[in-house]
């Protein structure tokens, strides 16, 4: 069967944390959607322009292999949504891959699924994953189960392919 990925997107995202793994996915045959909380367009931090290819309300209810959330400061609006925290949850609790790089772990902080979970991101959000309970490792690419967060786009040259591995394993 074909993995589903979800990748979210947010006003300002950081365009190469979402641009990467969405082709990245699409090119490894994976059935990837970009997902956003409305249909419209969404600028990324470098400028670029983006049009969702779903809204979080079409998806909500569907089950996905991977779901990945992107940095920049998306992150930040994202965790405000808490339909999508339930998802982001949800998925983790059913064993499916939950990756996040950069700022991306803010949502996995508001989930509430980091506490005693070796988890690495962006330095600067070291402080709030250590007060949400994780174990802050500052590697460039953590893996704690179904979990698998990196630091920065070039982290994601790690970590993207553990989570390919993964999904092609099943």
């Amino acid at each position: 069967m074909t993995p589903k990925v979800v990748i979210f997107l947010e006003e300002l995202v950081e365009d190469v944390e979402f641009v990467y793994p969405y082709l990245r996915f699409k090119e490894e045959g994976f059935e990837t959607f970009s997902v956003a909380p409305e249909m419209g367009s969404y600028k990324g931090k470098k400028g670029c322009t983006y049009v969702p290819d779903k809204v979080f309300k079409e998806i909500k209810n569907q089950t996905f292999d991977c779901v990945y959330i992107p940095g920049g400061y998306a992150p930040d609006r994202l965790r405000r949504y808490p339909e999508l925290l339930e998802f982001v949850k949800r998925h983790y609790g059913e064993r499916k891959i939950v990756g996040a790089v950069c700022h991306g772990p803010w949502v996995l902080i508001s989930a509430g699924i980091v506490k005693g979970k070796k988890v690495t991101g962006f330095f600067a959000i070291k402080d709030d994953l250590v007060n949400a309970g994780a174990i802050y490792t500052g590697k460039d690419v953590e893996v704690d189960e179904n979990l698998i967060t990196a630091t920065d786009p070039n982290a994601m040259l790690k970590q993207l392919p553990l989570i390919v591995e993964k999904l092609k394993k099943g």
